[in-house]
């Protein structure tokens, strides 16, 4: 059943429309080394943070388009022989989960998306994460992510237990801004971006 929406509800969607389409527009504009520069740090950061460094299993996603890439940082996971689950999603928008076992085991799906073609292990596999990665369009100074819209990641965050180390990847310039808030929002507890990691 859709959410009813109040007036300040509906003005909180309109301005994350507007926001949406600023930041990917900004997005769609970086050339392609700025965007590998990125992806590198994004990548290093992470990997040298003591959440990611104690965690035995890591939720991740594979980035599309012009999203800051996750393609070095999902093979560093697994090469050092971490388990990475990676989404896979469902006909209602919700999240089920799969092992990564390398680009060669990514399939083509709906929307552009590059999912896992191993055994699905239940939209709850995500509780079981010691770090959760997602993805993002922005972040407020105190943690609200803005997504894409659909709420797949809000109902996955929903899953994961308090002091869980959640991270939205982002560019620098996407950190820190004015996010709309809606009730069903859940924010992330840090943001990775080429100029380090951001704590909230």
């Amino acid at each position: 059943m859709p959410r009813e929406q109040t007036p300040s509800g509906s003005a909180a969607a309109a301005a994350k429309t507007t926001l949406r389409d600023r930041v990917v527009t900004s997005r769609r504009r970086r050339p392609l080394p700025e965007r590998t520069e990125a992806a590198r740090a994004v990548a290093e950061h992470l990997l040298a943070s003591p959440e990611v460094r104690r965690a035995a299993t890591l939720a991740a996603y594979v980035a599309v388009g012009s999203e800051p890439g996750t393609g070095l940082l999902l093979e560093a996971l697994r090469a050092s022989g971490r388990r990475v689950l990676l989404p896979v999603l469902l006909p209602d928008g919700d999240l089920d989960w799969a092992t990564y076992g390398g680009e060669e085991h990514l399939r083509r799906a709906p929307l552009g998306l590059l999912e896992p073609d191993g055994e699905r292990l239940g939209p709850d596999a995500v509780a079981g994460a010691d770090v959760v990665l997602v993805p993002g369009l922005a972040v407020a100074a105190d943690g609200l992510r803005l997504g894409r819209g659909g709420g797949s990641y809000d109902r996955a965050l929903a899953r994961v237990p308090l002091g869980t180390f959640t991270c939205v990847l982002l560019h620098d310039d996407e950190v820190g801004l004015d996010v709309p808030r809606e009730p069903h929002d859940r924010p992330v507890t840090a943001a990775a971006s080429p100029s380090g990691l951001t704590r909230f």
